[in-house]
Formats: structure tokens, C-alpha cells, sequence
């Protein structure tokens, strides 16, 4: 079971995490997580470029190592990028040095492939107090308004979409995974979410 939308206990539980960015502009912000994988994240990329949207993709270090073409393309493609350390960590169940060590391997391998990044996502968005004291003088940690469930086997994916479009909102920050797992539902969601939004003047923007 997960929430779709991230309610008021969760944001205050947390206070210095960012979780959305209201505005008053018409604006959404999608992110995509535990890329890059060879034909899923360039099928988000071609996707996103059809719609002129920007968006924030949360890589893995190992991911990156494997495939830095891609990663390149993120970039060139003017996408922002951050660190979701570099084996898909659970902090919940990670000593803290061990952890703080993965995310510091994972941004070794950002700077190494010619960028820099202070946004940084806890893998399963879970991620012990002391972890984010560390790591918070260093980066903006940075959650999600709306979780598609794209990862979830027992979710369609008219479902995913279905749930997606009802709960975003002006300044939502938008959770989409551009992995293996999620490309059935992810797929079919995010080009009809991309149309959706689009028709009712939003505009796509990165972190």
C-alpha cells in the first residue's frame, strides 16, 4: 500500500525536505528515478522532448557507470539531475556510513561524467534523520507531491494514469520511474499525462 497523493503528517514530519512548489503559476515538475536504462529512459527522453517539457531525473551511480551515453543525453537534452545514490540504498536499513559512503560514491560519478548536482532523493523516499542531517548542508532533498505508482505490479496502467492526473495540482513535484519494473505502466502514463496537462496550458519544468 502507498499514498498517491503525500498528505499534510508526511510534509510535517519532515519540514526541510522539499515536497512540492506551490506557485500560482501553471506549472508541474516531473521527476524519474533509478535511471538511466538503455530504451526506458530514452523513450522518457523522445517522450519529453515531443511535449517541450524539462524534467528531473534521480540516477542511480551504478546506472550511470553503465550507460553514460545516456546520461550524456539527459544533459544535452537540458534536464536537470540528481543523486539517488549508487545502488539503490533502503536508508531505513543501511548503517549511516555505509549510506552516506554510497551517496558520495554516486556523486563521484556525476562530477567524473562532467556535471554537479545538490538535489539528492532517498531511494523508496526512506531515509534516517541522522542520514539527512549529513546530508542536508550539501543538497536539497527532494521527495514527491504525487507517487504515480508506475512500480506497482498490482496497478494498471489506466490506473496509474488515472491516479496521476486526479491528484497533481499547480507545483506538484510528479514521481515517474524510468526503470524496467515500471515500463509497462509508465509507458502507457506518461505520454497521456503529458498530453492532459498540455491542453490545459501547464508547463514541464526541472528542478
Amino acid at each position: 500500500m502507498f499514498l498517491h497523493k503525500t498528505n499534510f503528517l508526511m510534509r510535517a514530519l519532515y519540514p526541510n525536505f522539499v515536497w512540492r512548489k506551490p506557485s500560482d503559476e501553471k506549472k508541474i515538475y516531473l521527476t524519474f528515478d533509478d535511471g538511466p536504462i538503455p530504451e526506458v529512459t530514452e523513450f522518457v527522453l523522445e517522450t519529453l522532448e515531443k511535449y517541450q517539457a524539462k524534467a528531473t531525473f534521480f540516477c542511480i551511480g551504478d546506472n550511470i557507470s553503465k550507460n553514460p551515453s545516456i546520461f550524456q543525453q539527459i544533459l544535452k537534452d537540458g534536464h536537470s539531475v540528481g543523486n539517488h545514490t549508487f545502488n539503490h540504498l533502503r536508508g531505513w536499513a543501511t548503517e549511516d556510513v555505509a549510506y552516506l559512503e554510497n551517496v558520495v560514491k554516486c556523486q563521484t560519478v556525476i562530477q567524473k561524467n562532467g556535471h554537479h548536482t545538490k538535489l539528492f532523493r532517498p531511494p523508496y523516499g526512506r531515509i534516517k534523520r541522522k542520514q539527512a542531517s549529513v546530508l542536508l548542508p550539501d543538497y536539497e532533498i527532494v521527495m514527491w507531491d504525487v507517487l504515480s505508482g508506475d512500480f506497482s505490479q498490482n496497478l494498471s496502467p489506466e490506473i496509474v494514469l488515472k491516479k496521476t492526473i486526479k491528484h497533481t495540482e499547480a507545483g506538484s513535484i510528479i514521481l515517474f520511474h524510468d526503470s524496467i519494473k515500471a515500463n509497462d505502466r509508465m509507458s502507457y502514463a506518461l505520454p497521456r499525462f503529458l498530453e492532459h496537462f498540455s491542453t490545459q496550458g501547464f508547463q514541464f519544468s526541472k528542478l
